[in-house]
Formats: C-alpha cells, structure tokens, sequence
C-alpha cells in the first residue's frame, strides 16, 4: 500500500484542520501523521482518525536550533518510512518537511497554504519570512493555496511559478461536514438555556468572534466598534470564543480592558464544541487582517449566521456580498460598526441573509467533495 505522512506543527491542527480527512484517506493508503505531543492531544488524533502517528516537536516561532533540530528529526522518519507523498500544513511544518522530505528524495512534496503571516509583516522580518516561504516552496514539487485569492497573491509576490499551484476543489483545506454544523440539531430549549447561563435575554442581539483574540484577526478594530454598537444598541451582546496569544499577536491593553469591564462582551475562552454558540448567535463578525480559507465563516454559515467579514481571500469567496453576509474594508472600524450596527437593528435584511447562509455552504465546501478532489490528486500523482 502507498504510504502517505501528514504533517501539521501542533496536533491542533492535525486532529482540528484536517478531522476527518486522515480517516478518509486511511481507507487508499497508509497515513501517519507527525506533529507535537501538545500535551497528550496527538495520541488523541491516532485514535480518532485510526492513523499512526510520531511526535516531533516544532515551533511557532523563529527558533534555529530547535529548527535544526526537527529538520533531522524528519529527515530521519522520512528516510526509514520511505513514504511516497509527504504533504505539510500550517507555516513552521511546511517549511520544515519541505525541507527534510526533499533531502530524504520523498518524491512527492505537497504544501498546503493556508493563509500568510508574513503579509503583515514589514522591514528586515518581511524579508526574511519571504526567503523562507521561497525555500519552501522550491523544496515542494506542488503547493495548494486553499483560496483562488491566496494563490493570486502568492503569483503576485512571485513565491513560485504559476504551474506549481493549485487549488484543490473550490477551496479550503478541509470542508466542513454540515450534518455536523447543522443548527437544526439544537432545539429551542438547548439554546434557551445557553442564553441563561450566559446572562442573554431572549431579546438580545448576539454578534459572535469565534478564533484567536489578536491583532491580525481585527479584534482591535471589533471591540473599538462594538463600544458604540452597545451604546446605540444595548439589546446587542458581543461573544467572544477563543483565545489571547500575547506573546505572538498581543491586542492594545486598552482592548483587554474593555473586554473584561464592558458587561455587554460575554468572553466565554476556548471552546472544543462551538456549534452550541452559533445556535444562540445572530451575526458573526469576522474582521481578520488576513486568511487563508477561514472555516469560522464556513461554519457560521452552515449554522445559519449571516456574516460581516473583511475584504479578503477566503471571507470575500465564502461569503456573497448582499446574499449571504457583508463585506467591509480591512482595519476599518467605522465600516465594522456600520455593517454590523445595520445588521442588528435591520431584522429584515438579516434574516434574508442568514436565510441563504447554509445552502451557500452546502453547495460548494461539503467536506466529502474536498476530500474526494485530493484523493483524486494523489491518486493523478501516483499514476
């Protein structure tokens, strides 16, 4: 049997971005999957997806040695396994198994790109992230952008020449299973008693974050608007679900402090099932920098939320301007407040939205149809 490792730098994102997806393909081929122990959470992966798995560990951020270090490492496993495809995820581990797989002579090297972190950088740090994205992609024999707009953006920086890209199905890295974000699945009880235990009046208008609580992901210019949304609107509540990460994308203190001392921004930490906080929700605000292919926005969708998002690859292609949610400018706090200010008062223009939401999703980004389009490329890769 061919024999395919799959490659993310936190098991997070190996169990999370790709669940599903390493079970299905464990059915044609032999899958390992390599990430980080992330305390006990890989060994969870093996057994939820039924794959092997090896632990190494890699960084987040810029670390030699240690880099250095899982380089070798898989360089190792790739020599002993001798797998036929090596196919990574996330920016750390592309760049790492990229690198080992091609010193290895692993014959197929595949990159998912999933959003670029270095467009928000400048100066000597944007320069030398472009070297890396460079040699990593020079390392792969084939790259997939996960948005039409990515791989426009990664032919306009001249990453890699057009013939190594990609884009498998009509985007995302994974799909979304919409049996699973499915709102009809919480009854009107489910949903009441959430709304208690958060202190949310039926009455009140829930407008949703669910990701990481940074700089990149707009949470700056979300809050800075929600103050006036509140005081225009005190039925509205602002959700917030997920996480800080102040040593990588600290926000303003003056944000924090808001979030923790404004009685109407509910902030309810990670969550392993987010389906329960879309059911109660009305709008989600999704005001990010930058993405690849945002599943927050899939699954709002699928849940039946209309959406404000920014003007970006991935948001501006799940989302239909007028169909099935908004679109604002980027790190634009008055088009934040307007659109979201005119989706919480205007209960006619947001339930037709939220209306089209799930067929929007259902139609296109089926996790199954993902699936099967890169079965079928590897299969396109053997042959």
């Amino acid at each position: 049997m061919n024999k395919i490792i799959r490659v993310t730098t936190i098991p997070k994102s190996l169990g999370g971005l790709l669940k599903g997806q390493l079970k299905f393909m464990s059915q044609y081929y032999e899958v390992i999957g390599i990430s980080g122990k992330g305390e006990g959470r890989l060994d969870r992966v093996a057994k939820e997806e039924g794959i092997a798995v090896v632990p190494v560990e890699m960084t987040r951020k810029i670390t030699p040695i240690k880099d250095l270090l899982a380089v070798y490492t898989l360089y190792r496993i790739f020599r002993k396994e001798k797998p036929d495809i090596v196919h990574s995820h996330t920016p750390k581990a592309g760049t790492l198994a990229m690198l080992a797989a091609k010193l290895a002579r692993v014959p197929h090297r595949l990159h998912t790109i999933a959003g670029l972190p270095l467009l928000e950088a400048t100066g000597s740090k944007r320069t030398l992230l472009d070297t890396v994205e460079k040699i990593t992609y020079a390392c792969a024999t084939m790259i997939y952008p996960n948005s039409f707009g990515l791989k426009d953006i990664i032919i306009q920086n001249k990453y890699t020449k057009p013939k190594k890209l990609k884009v498998i199905a009509n985007g995302s890295s994974n799909g979304i299973d919409t049996s699973f974000f499915d709102p009809t699945l919480y009854t009107p009880e489910d949903n009441q008693k959430l709304r208690d235990e958060l202190k949310i009046k039926s009455s009140d208008k829930v407008i949703i974050y669910v990701g990481r609580l940074v700089k990149d992901k707009g949470i700056n210019e979300l809050v800075q608007a929600f103050k006036r949304i509140s005081t225009d609107h005190p039925e509205a509540k602002l959700l917030l679900v997920g996480i800080y990460e102040k040593d990588l994308d600290p926000l303003s203190p003056e944000i924090e402090s808001e979030i923790e001392t404004n009685p109407n921004i509910i902030f309810v930490g990670w969550q392993n099932d987010v389906r329960p906080f879309f059911a109660i929700s009305d709008i989600l605000a999704f005001p990010s920098y930058r993405e690849g292919f945002p599943n927050v926005v899939m699954q709002a969708a699928s849940m039946g939320v209309a959406s404000v998002v920014t003007d970006i690859n991935g948001c501006n292609e799940i989302i239909t301007e007028g169909e099935n949610g908004l679109i604002i400018p980027v790190k634009d706090t008055e088009a934040v407040y307007q659109k979201v200010s005119e989706l919480v008062k205007n209960d006619d223009v947001r339930n037709t939205l939220a209306a089209n939401s799930r067929t929007s999703i259902t139609t296109r980004y089926e996790c199954q149809v993902v699936w099967e389009s890169l079965l079928e490329e590897y299969r396109s890769l053997m042959n």
